[in-house]
């Protein structure tokens, strides 16, 4: 039976779609079996793993509106054992669809639960918000990653997604839980990047994965040339910190006993 973990910050640009590709391929790579699960209009991680939004016939969209079976819009990436439901402009307007739904919380959860069978991870990247969608999202998950940016205002915002988690865990998912806050777009160059770390660490403590996901030109430039920063440059600090992501969430899982390489130190 897999884990289904949502990737959710309803603060915009703090890296939840780039560690949504690059944590599916490196765990892949690992030899998991992961579906990515593209739940943002935007369709960012559709297109970043080179699929263009614009010839997509079925999506995620069609699964939660339409009842279609998501086994049949599930689409094989260039990585083995990693597939995606793409995403579509349409899931826009899937919120307010959804609103006279008998159970409108938990239509995603209804849609893919027997996807866990298949699968060893499902990743869910959510949009940058609180709304219905999201709530589906994390109704659905075992766990959430909370990735947080190095900057000023990273702590903005997270009272009110941490309120949204006890909510859920309280009225719709008891079993939901905080799989850990990732800091991303770290600089050990900058004193900022961290004063960050060390205030999220001081606030969260043990629930700070030890792995930070550092700035790097070969991460950012790899979305456009629509694949993972592990097929891009698998030499790159990015992937390198991706894959120390991955062992060091198998590890949290006891799913294995590899030590974490060339693992930053700060």
């Amino acid at each position: 039976m897999g884990k289904i973990i949502s990737l959710a910050n309803q603060k915009g640009g703090v890296g939840k779609t780039t560690t949504a590709i690059n944590l599916a391929a490196s765990l892949a790579v690992l030899e998991q079996k992961v579906l990515v699960i593209d739940a943002d209009p935007q369709a960012n991680a559709t297109s970043g793993f080179g699929f263009d939004v614009r010839n997509v016939q079925s999506s995620i969209y069609e699964c939660i509106v339409d009842g279609i079976e998501p086994e049949k819009v599930i689409l094989k990436t260039e990585i083995e054992n990693l597939d995606i439901i793409p995403s579509h402009i349409d899931l826009v307007g899937a919120e307010i669809e959804m609103l006279n739904l008998p159970n409108r919380e938990k239509v995603l959860r209804n849609t893919i639960i027997r996807l866990k069978e298949n699968y060893d991870f499902i990743l869910i990247d959510c949009s940058p918000s609180l709304g219905l969608i999201t709530v589906n999202a994390l109704t659905a998950s075992d766990s959430v990653i909370i990735p947080v940016q190095c900057e000023y205002f990273a702590l903005e915002g997270l009272g009110k997604l941490l309120n949204t988690v006890k909510i859920i865990q309280n009225r719709l998912n008891p079993a939901l839980e905080i799989e850990g806050f990732l800091l991303t777009m770290f600089d050990s160059r900058l004193n900022l990047s961290n004063q960050v770390f060390e205030e999220v660490k001081r606030h969260f403590q043990d629930m700070v994965f030890e792995t930070v996901i550092q700035r790097n030109v070969k991460l950012s430039e790899s979305p456009s040339y629509g694949k993972p920063v592990v097929l891009y440059d698998a030499s790159s600090k990015g992937a390198i910190n991706h894959m120390n992501l991955a062992r060091e969430i198998l590890q949290r899982n006891k799913m294995t006993k590899m030590t974490l390489d060339k693992k930053v130190i700060i």
